[in-house]
């Protein structure tokens, strides 16, 4: 499935995102080549798979509210009050942790409400029964038609569009590998690709859930399980939105190799899993693997994070 024409025509993605080969010794030295697919060039208000998961789901809401989820410091927040700004439609948020109502907006949250989105502060026990039929029902009550968006964007409309994320690595690469949040990124990706390539997610957050949302969200935007998939969850470093020294000196060092800034919370966690894997020859050689490039740092958010 395609990306919706009203929107390409209005917001101009560019699409496809490059594909780039780089040289780097601990992939070379085993047989293995790394390519980088630059999702994050396609906006720079909706990169990556922001847009990839967003544009079906924008064009069923048909300019009305729409309400999603998200943490502190949610970049699936800050790309649906972008698209809200870009397109011209109201957008709520709804954010784990109600004390957060009484602190100062951080600059994740701010640049939300400054995009126009309506925030919304629950407390985590009302936040973790987001889904249920009660916690829907009061918030449709208290902000009246809106268009529910799920966390991280992830519903079968998100993994279908999606799919064109593995459409265009189909006959580039071997295996097509991303990091993974909520996982529909992972689930169209994998059902885009060709006969013969995999897919390799990569969580950002432990837990061992998402292998079941995957499977989910494959079962309810196709019908059964799609493509070649599996995880690798042995490099969340801490979780969602967490860091260590050791990836921070990793993406730096990626950083100088390649002359690639690289986002701390997914892509340099999607990296490092990589190398390490090449490391340990889980790959044979002549295999081409392309890392998901989803997003570009953002250092004031990033900081402003690890602290939290």
């Amino acid at each position: 499935m395609t990306s919706p024409p009203r929107l390409n025509a209005r917001l101009r993605p560019r699409l496809p995102s490059p594909l780039r080969e780089v040289h780097d010794e601990r992939f070379a030295r085993h047989g293995v080549r790394l390519l980088l697919k630059r999702d994050d060039l396609i906006h720079p208000d909706l990169p990556g798979n922001k847009w990839r998961k967003l544009a079906l789901n924008l064009e069923a809401a048909a300019g009305r509210t729409v309400l999603t989820f998200g943490g502190a410091y949610s970049n699936h927040l800050r790309a649906t009050a972008a698209a809200g700004r870009l397109l011209g439609f109201p957008t709520v948020g709804v954010v784990r942790g109600d004390e957060l109502a009484h602190r100062p907006l951080n600059p994740s949250l701010a640049r939300c409400a400054a995009d126009g989105m309506r925030l919304h502060f629950v407390d985590r026990t009302t936040y973790r029964a987001k889904t249920s039929p009660e916690v829907l029902e009061g918030l449709l009550g208290r902000f009246g038609d809106v268009v529910v968006v799920p966390e991280g964007g992830s519903n079968a409309l998100a993994a279908q569009g999606c799919t064109a994320l593995g459409r265009e690595l189909a006959g580039e690469v071997d295996v097509a590998a991303v990091a993974c949040g909520t996982g529909g990124t992972l689930a169209g990706l994998a059902a885009g690709l060709a006969a013969g390539q995999r897919a390799l997610g990569v969580p950002v957050v432990g837990g061992g859930f998402l292998a079941g949302e995957v499977a989910r969200l494959q079962h309810e935007a196709f019908g059964s399980r799609a493509g070649d998939w599996t995880l690798e969850e042995r490099f969340t470093f801490g979780g969602y939105a967490r860091t260590t020294p050791e990836l921070d000196a990793f993406a730096a060092d990626f950083e100088e190799r390649h002359g690639l800034p690289v986002e701390r919370f997914y892509v340099a966690k999607l990296l490092f899993a990589l190398t390490a894997l090449a490391g340990e020859r889980a790959f044979a050689p002549g295999t081409r693997v392309a890392a998901v490039v989803t997003g570009a740092p953002d250092d004031a958010l990033q900081e402003s994070s690890v602290s939290r």
